[in-house]
């Protein structure tokens, strides 16, 4: 334990300074030491995570310099961006099901786009992150979709479910398509029905 006392010339003086030295010496306990050292860790890896480029993941190739061009976004931002959802309905999911598989498709995009394609999320959040539902009729159809926009350079994700209530566990529910310019998902989604 460290003390610190500064001499002085009065009594009173001396016991404040006392108690200064020894709060200071108790702020440097282990037991207040190691949390503060935890906390500052988790606080610097979060700083360190909203760096761009600190995960790098490998983009997409695009099958075509077409492709690539109608896929990069002016950075006026003049240009509309929407995710499509495709939900099957061979599942026969209740509404609430279907809301909460096409809330994990959504974030489920969401999460893999904010490591590997910043740019591409930011553009679609300028947009206010349109969302559209639509459906397909079964896993072949959907199998389909997923190739075809992986084929052109869009963003997919899948979400499998867990299978502790309607659907059995593994049952692929909803494919999302995007973010991406309109134009080239509805080259892939525009002739599905809205649900």
């Amino acid at each position: 334990m460290v003390r610190f006392v500064l001499k002085s010339t009065q009594p009173g003086e001396q016991q404040q300074q006392k108690q200064k030295g020894e709060l200071l010496a108790g702020s440097f306990k282990p037991e207040n030491f190691v949390p503060g050292l935890v906390i500052g860790f988790i606080f610097g890896l979060f700083l360190d995570l909203t760096k761009p480029g600190r995960f790098h993941f490998p983009k997409k190739n695009f099958s075509s310099a077409k492709a690539q061009q109608q896929l990069s976004v002016s950075s006026d931002g003049d240009q509309d961006m929407k995710m499509v959802l495709v939900v099957r309905q061979d599942l026969k999911m209740k509404p609430g099901k279907i809301a909460s598989q096409c809330a994990h498709a959504a974030t489920g995009m969401y999460g893999e786009l904010i490591f590997s394609n910043r740019s591409l999320l930011r553009q679609w959040e300028t947009c206010g992150q349109p969302k559209i539902v639509v459906t397909c009729r079964n896993q072949q159809e959907m199998n389909k979709l997923k190739d075809t926009a992986d084929s052109i350079g869009l963003p997919t994700f899948v979400v499998a479910d867990a299978g502790r209530t309607q659907v059995s566990a593994g049952s692929k529910t909803v494919l999302a398509v995007g973010p991406g310019p309109k134009s080239i998902v509805d080259s892939v989604t525009g002739k599905l029905p809205l649900l």
